[in-house]
């Protein structure tokens, strides 16, 4: 045909009756990909004190002794969504009494969050139902001077446990430890508790960015120095010298300085990690309604 006639934009056309042919995007079209999202606000609290955005869930049971008898506990871990901070408590049952008297002990010991983001388990919606009911009941004076103290409650959607992986691996991480501290021995609650604590530490103390081999290199930010002022909650504090103020003789300032130092390494080395995309390097059309697809399933077992 091109021997005989010059078609205007030929090879365009074709392509362009190609993508409209159902049949040959079928069997030629390749899967598309969506561009990965930007990290959500909850993990860009730069500024704000730990757990200010907080995910929580429960894991176990485990068993423990009382007595002669044995009884349940199970665990209760609340994740700090932007200095990836870990709290553990310890609960009698899933419900939402017992729930409600460890968020409290959390509260009091590392302050009340702003935001919760959890499961749709009862006992997270049962205490949400009896807060909003206890706040209601209140006078006019007293809900507007606590308006601003409410915890907002973010449910994952049903039957979605990856909307919540940032603490669902932490979670990982925490069987894992009481798996090789405790192996299959039933203790007592006291050990239980002091064993999640000590993991809580653990966990707290484990760099944020690389930890790299040479010795000039600083060592990597921790949970615990966002927490605590030092990396480690066995060791003294850490002694730095900072840029201003740091010999004050003010401690005030001081502090604020170690913790301003501290934030300034949290972004300048650990949020630069989190949005490298190594696989989205080319901007591709996301899906829109009325868009016709063909879905693409994991291949069944050859028979």
């Amino acid at each position: 045909m091109r021997r005989q006639y010059w078609i205007l934009k030929g090879r365009s056309s074709i392509k362009s009756e190609l993508r409209k042919c159902t049949e040959c995007q079928r069997w030629r079209k390749k899967p598309e990909i969506p561009i990965m999202a930007d990290l959500p606000e909850a993990r860009l609290r730069i500024g704000k004190p730990a757990f200010h955005s907080t995910g929580m869930d429960c894991f176990g049971p485990y068993t423990i002794k009382i007595g002669r008898r044995q009884e349940k506990r199970w665990g209760l871990i609340f994740k700090c969504m932007t200095t990836r901070a870990v709290h553990l408590e310890i609960v009698a049952s899933m419900d939402a009494d017992a729930f409600l008297m460890a968020f409290r002990r959390f509260a009091a010991r590392r302050g009340s969050p702003k935001e919760l983001f959890c499961d749709c388990g009862t006992n997270f919606i049962g205490a949400e139902r009896e807060l909003r009911e206890c706040f209601r009941d209140m006078s006019g004076e007293l809900q507007e001077k606590l308006a601003e103290r409410q915890v907002k409650f973010n449910f994952n959607p049903p039957s979605a446990p990856h909307f919540g992986g940032t603490w669902e691996r932490e979670v990982k991480s925490i069987k894992n430890a009481l798996k090789c501290c405790l192996k299959e021995r039933v203790v007592p609650e006291a050990v239980l508790q002091t064993v999640l604590v000590e993991v809580e530490g653990l966990i707290n103390s484990k760099p944020l960015g690389y930890a790299s081999s040479d010795i000039a290199d600083t060592d990597p930010i921790t949970p615990n120095m966002l927490l605590m002022g030092r990396r480690d909650p066995m060791s003294p504090p850490v002694v730095i010298n900072p840029k201003e103020e740091i010999r004050s003789r003010k401690q005030w300032k001081h502090c604020q300085v170690i913790v301003d130092i501290f934030w300034r390494k949290f972004v300048t080395e650990y949020l630069p990690s989190l949005q490298v995309r190594s696989k989205w390097v080319t901007d591709t059309p996301n899906l829109e309604r009325q868009n016709k697809v063909l879905v693409i399933g994991q291949p069944g077992p050859k028979r």
